[in-house]
């Protein structure tokens, strides 16, 4: 069990919090768990889920690109409950288990230049921010706009945060309530 306990649905009355924690569930990117247990706060749980829901699904990067890039993290944080999630919008626009696990060697897999480069964006962010220097950004801004890279990297930081929060709950998919 985590070490905060998911409030039960039955007890979040929020009408607002309730619809963001069902769309999370559409998604399925966090399932009911993560939203369960922010819902200990209400206030900030939902302009967390709000913040989440658009960083993960809207924006000008493609959402399955967005989608490989949390699990290829996930797995580096070895965050086992974000890990274990999927999108399913993104498994319904053609993302397969195969492409997210190719990102392990993102540089041998099957991604665009661009997309190759997004994915070492992010895995420098996590594991050596200094190697996002100016020659890195030139090159990116080869593939991405000043306001896409934006995007990135706040969702990347927003991800990583949520990964961190979660392993310390130790929180797994699925825990209902």
């Amino acid at each position: 069990m985590p070490n905060i306990q998911p409030l039960a649905m039955a007890s979040i009355t929020d009408p607002e919090l309730r619809d963001l924690i069902t769309r999370c569930e559409k998604l399925g990117v966090p399932d009911a768990v993560f939203p369960r247990i922010l819902a200990h706060v209400p206030s900030y749980a939902k302009a967390l889920l709000r913040a989440l829901l658009m960083s993960h699904t809207e924006g000008n990067v493609d959402h399955r690109l967005k989608e490989i890039i949390r699990v290829r993290l996930a797995g580096i944080a070895g965050d086992s409950y974000f890990g274990t999630l999927r999108s399913k919008q993104a498994k319904a626009s053609g993302l397969t288990e195969e492409r997210i696990a190719a990102a392990t060697k993102f540089n041998e897999g099957p991604y665009t230049p661009a997309e190759k480069l997004a994915i070492q964006f992010a895995v420098q962010m996590y594991l050596d921010a200094d190697q996002n220097d100016a020659a890195f950004y030139a090159r990116f801004k080869e593939h991405y706009s000043e306001a896409q890279i934006m995007e990135l990297g706040a969702f990347i930081a927003f991800h990583y945060g949520m990964q961190v929060f979660m392993r310390t709950v130790d929180a797994r998919p699925g825990v209902s309530a």
